[in-house]
């Protein structure tokens, strides 16, 4: 945790000029995003692949002009839906962080936190999605706060996220008489590395342990700073985020559900509590695996779930492939477009002057 804390010398201009810590930071700067960049780009282009290989083998099962047919069908009208959907769904948990924020003391503008906000979602790409913590070095260029202050919101954040994928999951599970036992074991599992976090035992047993090693003091200094802001989120803050992030993530299923019309499947609503659990499900397997973005796990899921819970709406392998293909343009490339283009955006903050705390 120590090593996330940014290390900054005090911006002071010397004859009109620029300070050698002003000249560092913008070197700096540059090179995280460019470094970003590339992320961004091989995230693309790994997705890329994958989704070649689930239309080769679409292709392979069906055919080249049967499979161009599937893709050249779809209706645009519901696709658009899903964007606009899937959108909202990220935009209602908006509120969540805000009190995060509000009830740690930070104090920043709206329109500010609202981009600091949506640039988290450009680190979903990350194993566990722990690469959100980049929004605590903004806060921190942005606001003066320290790294562990904010870092609590970060934690909060995915746990709460984590928690309403699980619950979704688990009931929509029981809504089909399938996979019940086997979503709540993945869901409790994706939980245990936030015992870590929010039981401070395991860290004074470290401590304990490894005190001798005076290169660690900054460390457990962190750590010290993140349990005594932790604390400041309390429980009846982690029920409103559920509250929030479970209609957001029904809503990143709803979106799945116009993908799959737009290709035809006139499936009921009847039908939504299989579609939500394909949805969740699917991505709970790809999360516990650790793969950035979910990639290839998440695909190969829906591709299956689709094959095996609607053969009698016509989804053969090859409609599976097109709906997977395309719901992950919405549910990864376009997260992670609006994503990037907040992330770029707070980045040009970040070699101005520090805002200095008392």
């Amino acid at each position: 945790m120590a090593d996330l804390v940014p290390k900054r010398g005090n911006h002071v201009r010397q004859n009109g000029g620029r300070s050698g810590a002003e000249i560092r930071d913008e070197a700096d700067y540059t090179r995280k995003l460019r470094r970003a960049r590339r992320i961004v780009a091989l995230i693309i282009a790994i997705s890329l692949g994958i989704f070649v290989a689930i239309a080769a083998l679409a292709i392979l099962n069906e055919g080249v002009g049967q499979f161009v047919r599937t893709v050249s069908s779809i209706n645009l009208y519901y696709y658009l839906a899903a964007f606009v959907v899937l959108f909202v769904g990220y935009l209602i948990r908006f509120p969540k962080w805000e009190m995060y924020m509000k009830t740690l003391g930070i104090r920043i503008g709206r329109m500010d936190n609202l981009a600091i906000y949506f640039s988290m979602y450009s680190m979903d790409i990350t194993p566990g999605r722990w690469g959100r913590g980049i929004v605590s070095y903004t806060l921190n260029r942005l606001t003066g706060s320290k790294f562990a202050t904010t870092f609590p919101a970060v934690v909060a954040d995915i746990f709460t996220d984590f928690v309403g994928f699980g619950i979704l999951a688990i009931v929509s599970a029981l809504f089909v008489r399938k996979y019940v036992t086997i979503s709540i074991i993945i869901t409790a599992i994706l939980l245990i590395p936030f015992l870590f976090l929010y039981v401070k035992g395991p860290f004074e047993y470290l401590r304990r342990k490894l005190s001798r090693f005076r290169s660690l003091r900054s460390f457990w200094e962190v750590g010290d700073l993140y349990f005594r802001e932790k604390n400041k989120l309390g429980g009846r803050d982690y029920l409103i985020s559920i509250a929030y992030t479970l209609p957001s993530v029904v809503l990143n299923g709803v979106a799945l559900y116009f993908v799959i019309l737009a290709f035809g499947i006139h499936i009921g609503l009847a039908e939504m509590p299989v579609v939500l659990f394909i949805y969740s499900s699917s991505l709970l397997f790809g999360i516990i695996t650790g793969t950035p973005a979910t990639l290839g796990v998440t695909d190969a899921a829906l591709v299956s779930y689709l094959s095996f819970f609607f053969p009698v709406f016509g989804v053969t392998f090859g409609i599976a492939a097109a709906i997977t293909i395309f719901f992950r343009i919405v549910s990864v490339w376009f997260v992670q477009g609006f994503g990037s283009v907040a992330l770029f955006y707070t980045m040009r903050r970040w070699h101005l002057p520090k805002v200095q705390t008392g």
